[in-house]
């Protein structure tokens, strides 16, 4: 097809050539012919396909080959080199015919239109066609990118609903259903009646039976497992690669319970996501420590290079981290400082849960009630 076209755009422009009734000179037809023989370079080169055909356009006869340049230069170059070769195309021939035949101001004028429509039309239609080819090939991407934005919106309003199912599964039956479970014990441990610590240890069993259907529920909701502790130190090494600059210095000592641990990775990743938000290229430092039997957690990121809203007054993610911090009895606070910086800072319980592991509505597998 590719051959086809060019045999059509070398034979149609000479035919023109040949059939012309009026030859000024006798070089005009062979260099027009050549300019026509030459075209296929156009593909490659268009300046140095509408540079051969000057010489054509001088002899009169090089419009054909000419107009199949301009189009060319219309579709590949910009406004300003359109321009120059427009200029070119009108002014030289358009002024030795004017010269050479001593043409009154009308012919003169009518000799430049008719020169200037000859290049500029081709040229106009090559640019128009460039242009609407990009517009539709940018549509086409808008919508692509569009269709990917009302998905990923349908993606998170999906997980909002199943974080939000997760918590009240949490509020509602959690809490009820461990205190069940604590108590149960505590009345098997403390009774002298065979038949009452028989009921109390089968009433125990139903519960962590029901803990473990609820942690099943909750698995099955938040599909994505929240890393621990032991994730802390990639995801500031992730920060790291993504331009801040994170000082991390880990003085806690044996790592925390896992609920309290996916809670600290969670402080810092979301106080890391709003230095990125409200004050990028701020030095953020973590810091962990221990104090009292209890596990400080602290980041600190310098004043922002320009004015943005604090973190607290935009967003629902601090909020979500109090309620995660709330539930391992624990304490968040977060304040701007006289200087501009950001401080989140929390207070979180380092020892074990009040609960043992398998009454914990944070995770872990429930024992055989036989030996319970």
């Amino acid at each position: 097809m590719v051959i086809f076209l060019e045999f059509l755009v070398v034979t149609v422009p000479a035919a023109m050539v040949l059939l012309a009734d009026y030859v000024p000179y006798t070089w005009s037809i062979p260099t027009a012919l050549a300019a026509c023989l030459l075209l296929p370079i156009r593909r490659w080169k268009p300046w140095t396909a509408a540079l051969i055909c000057m010489p054509g356009l001088i002899g009169g006869l090089g419009w054909p080959p000419t107009v199949v340049a301009m189009y060319r230069i219309g579709r590949k170059s910009s406004v300003p080199v359109m321009i120059t070769w427009v200029t070119l195309a009108t002014i030289l021939p358009s002024t030795l015919v004017v010269v050479t035949q001593s043409l009154a101001p009308a012919a003169a004028l009518l000799t430049f239109t008719f020169s200037l429509f000859m290049a500029g039309a081709p040229t106009a239609l090559g640019a128009l066609i460039t242009t609407r080819r990009e517009l539709t090939a940018s549509l086409t991407e808008a919508s692509r990118a569009r269709t990917a934005e009302l998905e990923a919106r349908e993606h998170g309003a999906r997980a909002s609903e199943r974080a939000r199912i997760a918590r009240e599964i949490h509020d509602a039956v959690g809490h009820h259903a461990t205190l069940i479970a604590v108590e149960s014990a505590a009345l098997a441990a403390t009774t002298e009646d065979p038949k009452t610590r028989d009921t109390a240890l089968r009433l125990r069993a139903l519960a962590k039976e029901a803990l473990a259907e609820m942690r099943a529920a909750l698995g099955l909701l938040n599909t994505e497992p929240t890393p621990g502790f032991e994730g802390i130190e990639s995801l500031i090494d992730r920060a790291r690669s993504a331009g801040l600059t994170v000082t991390y210095e880990d003085q806690s000592g044996q790592p925390p319970p896992p609920a309290t641990g996916r809670a600290v990775y969670r402080i810092i990743q979301e106080a890391l996501t709003n230095v990125t938000k409200h004050a990028p290229g701020a030095a953020v430092q973590v810091r962990l420590s221990k104090k009292d039997g209890r596990l400080r957690v602290s980041i600190v990121n310098g004043p922002p290079t320009t004015r943005t809203p604090p973190p607290e007054q935009g967003g629902h993610g601090l909020h979500g981290l109090r309620e995660r911090v709330s539930l391992v009895g624990g304490t968040l606070t977060t304040n701007t400082r006289p200087d501009g910086s950001f401080a989140v800072e929390a207070n979180l319980p380092s020892g074990p849960s009040k609960v043992d592991a398998d009454d914990s509505t944070f995770g872990g597998s429930a024992r055989n009630p036989a030996n319970a």
